[in-house]
């Protein structure tokens, strides 16, 4: 198969065992800022517009594939697992059966996921001068990494691992990333050639380069200064440093941007966030899914937003939890609330403390400040809803709906019984059990007359105070 001009395509190796990292739950599953390390893989992958992806899985392939669920992705099975050589050898008839001897072949790791689009761009651009491109990294300290070992004319010849290299080769700072980009002519030529002769008896995508050198295949490198963005993870301490440097680097871009962090160490964003200028993030703040958050907004400490949308200069108290929902200018919440999917506060909003929102629209300037559950609502403008008050929307079997019109009163500790009305300007009593519809301008009560009985409160039996 021939073409005039070659296309890429790019092979994910993922089935490592992944065995230090001493989990039922496959190595390149294992989520980085909320999402799993071969789908940043995939995610780099993707804005290079490949003809086809494949990603060579092993024994954990059924869970990768249901994980992953893209179907622009080619799935080959590793079995049995017998080194990254042999992955690439058990792939090699699924590519030959549709792709030309001169496309280029970029075999990724699925345990690097911080790698760059730009990165891979340069590997790219690079093979129109080198049927082999390595991505290599100059680390101050290399130690135990393989060294790039290259000859007097300064062409690559092979990889020495720390534990066969001498003092002369340890001293060596240019480490290869296990990324290459590589002809598929050079693969047809060199994969047969793969030898097991090592202690593990498998076969490594590495023996390559030294393979690639013997037979005169000319041999080239990007050398990325991102040493973050090729670095590969192999355990949980490995994960977790990667992703603190990750988080701080997601920190300075939105700090250059105008946004406050209070401390870039204690910033964690598992998601997207857009946000604008002169908002301002607490500590130990945690930002899921897709976040947004308009001009001057201000986020407490030890809050969680996920998957919301919050307008400008907004009050965010510390430890609330907002999921799902769409806060408007000017509104207050927190300390201490919760919420959950489906809510809309529109402007100048107040929800307190101990509040709990649920499915439920609120009008401008209506507030709950205390120890409220309100769900399955329909809120107007001005209204107050009293400490304690709670909107019983779910009977058993189904859940049903609370309407309260504009300037309506909710007296402390009320019950409002779903399927329910409460018109404009009602006062509802402090206490109520409110199960029927209160027209507008009403003043709905369910409170018994009060009686004050003679009543003596008896002793204790282990109290010394004793009652005439």
């Amino acid at each position: 198969m021939n073409r005039q001009h070659p296309l890429l395509h790019i092979v994910i190796l993922a089935a490592g065992a992944g065995t230090r990292m001493r989990s039922e739950l496959p190595k390149v599953l294992h989520p980085i800022m909320g999402k799993p390390m071969l789908q940043w893989v995939i995610d780099a992958a993707k804005p290079l517009q490949p003809q086809s992806i494949w990603i060579v899985t092993g024994d954990h392939s059924q869970i990768i594939q249901s994980t992953i669920q893209d179907p622009s992705i080619h799935w080959v099975q590793q079995n049995p697992i017998l080194g990254t050589g042999d992955a690439l050898q058990q792939l090699y008839p699924h590519l030959a059966a549709q792709v030309s001897e001169q496309d280029n072949i970029l075999i990724l790791c699925a345990d690097s996921p911080m790698i760059s689009v730009s990165s891979l761009a340069q590997l790219i651009q690079a093979s129109t001068q080198h049927p082999i491109v390595l991505l290599n990294l100059i680390l101050a300290n290399p130690t135990g990494f393989g060294r790039i070992i290259r000859n007097e004319q300064n062409h690559i010849t092979h990889i020495v691992e720390e534990k066969d290299a001498d003092n002369q080769q340890k001293a060596i700072q240019e480490i290869y990333s296990g990324i290459m980009l590589v002809k598929f002519y050079v693969l047809t030529k060199l994969l047969p050639l793969l030898t097991n002769e090592n202690n593990q008896k498998e076969y490594y995508q590495v023996q390559l380069i030294e393979l690639g050198y013997h037979n005169h295949f000319s041999i080239g490198s990007v050398i990325t200064k991102d040493d973050c963005a090729a670095r590969g993870v192999n355990d949980r301490a490995q994960l977790a440093a990667l992703e603190r440097e990750m988080q701080q680097q997601q920190a300075i871009k939105l700090m250059q941007q105008g946004v406050s962090i209070v401390d870039p160490a204690r910033f964690d964003l598992r998601g997207t966030l857009q946000a604008e200028p002169d908002v301002r993030i607490d500590i130990n703040c945690i930002i899921e899914g897709e976040v947004s958050i308009q001009r001057g907004t201000t986020i407490g400490a030890h809050c969680i937003l996920k998957n919301c949308q919050l307008g400008k200069h907004v009050t965010i108290q510390p430890y609330t939890m907002i999921d799902g929902a769409t806060i408007a200018n000017h509104a207050i919440v927190g300390p201490f609330a919760r919420i959950r999917p489906g809510t809309v506060l529109e402007e100048s909003v107040q929800i307190g403390n101990f509040v709990e929102v649920k499915k439920t629209k609120i009008g401008k300037s209506s507030k709950a400040n205390h120890l409220s559950y309100l769900g399955d609502a329909n809120i107007g403008s001005q209204v107050n809803i009293g400490a304690g008050t709670i909107t019983c929307n779910y009977d058993g079997n189904h859940k049903h709906e609370t309407h309260i019109e504009d300037e309506a009163f909710i007296g402390s500790n009320t019950a409002l019984v779903a399927p329910i009305s409460i018109g404009r300007e009602t006062v509802i009593g402090a206490g109520s059990v409110i199960a029927k519809n209160v027209p507008a301008n009403h003043l709905g009560l369910t409170r018994s007359e009060q009686k004050n009985i003679n009543w003596r409160k008896k002793a204790s039996k282990h109290s010394e105070i004793s009652v005439d």
